[in-house]
Order: C-alpha cells, then structure tokens, then sequence
C-alpha cells in the first residue's frame, strides 16, 4: 500500500466507503474491496452511518442487498462504534468550525469518531473530509495509499 505508514488498527468508514464495498457498480468498489479485504477486523462504523446506510442500499441496491447488508450487520462482519455524547460534542464542534460545509451530522460523528481513536478514515467523499483538519491527521482511504501517479513528460 503506501510506503511509510501502514494502514492503522482502526479504519473508521462512512456511508460512501460502505456503499463502495457493498455496490459491485461503483466506480470505488474494487479500491475499497481491496481495502477492507486487506483487514476487514480493521473496519469500524460508527452508529450514525447505519441508517444512512440502510437507506441507501435500499435505494440504489434494492431490497435483496438491504436483506443481505442487515444480516451482515447482525452476523457481526462490521464492526459498530456506538460513541458516547462526547462524540456528539466534538462532532458539533467540528461542523461548527466548517459551516460552510454544510457537512451535518453524519460526517461530523465519523470525523469526531476518527479524532477519538487516532483512526484514518475510509470515505470517498473528499469534499469534506479532506478540508476538515483533525488533530491526528487522519489518511484518507483509499485516496492515501495508492501509489502516487507519474507524471507525464511533454
């Protein structure tokens, strides 16, 4: 992966990087597959994606997936961090200090999460995490451990 750093004990992922590993369609489901197959025990979700999950593999995924996503969760493949109302609290604060944003509950819990346990941070959403900064200078994954390009010489 990327020379330097390994990747960390705890990957905290948001709703994008879970919908990435479940939809075989999705332009990031082989970098997050590769990701998560690389240590899937390293995966944790913090409780607030989970209906946002849910409500996106219904969606775009259909009721089968929802099935199949629900039965993984209650099978224990996931990982769930359930936080405390200090993870509320610092959430809050970060989104405060981006409001222009506009990056609500959700991402603010899975960067509050991240900022708690020192972890990196599975997301495809580079919108908003990679303008937030956090204490721990969290990698973004996958973005963060592929090789870097070359660039191409006129």
């Amino acid at each position: 992966m990327n020379a330097g750093r390994p990747v960390p004990a705890v990957v905290v992922a948001d709703t994008g990087a879970v919908l990435a590993l479940l939809d075989a369609d999705d332009r990031h489901h082989a970098d997050m597959r590769a990701l998560y197959a690389g240590d899937p025990d390293a995966w944790l979700l913090p409780w607030a994606i989970l209906p946002e999950v849910d409500y996106l593999v219904a969606r775009e995924l259909g009721a089968a997936a929802e099935r199949a996503w629900l039965e993984d969760l209650a099978a224990g493949a996931f990982e769930i961090e359930w936080g405390s109302r200090r993870d509320i609290a610092a959430a809050r604060g970060i989104e405060s200090r981006y409001p222009a944003l506009a990056m609500g509950l959700v991402d603010a819990i899975v960067m509050a999460t991240a900022e708690r346990l020192r972890a990196d941070i599975a997301t495809v959403d580079l919108r908003h995490f990679a303008a937030v900064r956090l204490a721990h200078a969290p990698r973004l994954l996958p973005r963060d451990v592929r090789p870097p390009r070359k660039l191409r010489r006129r």
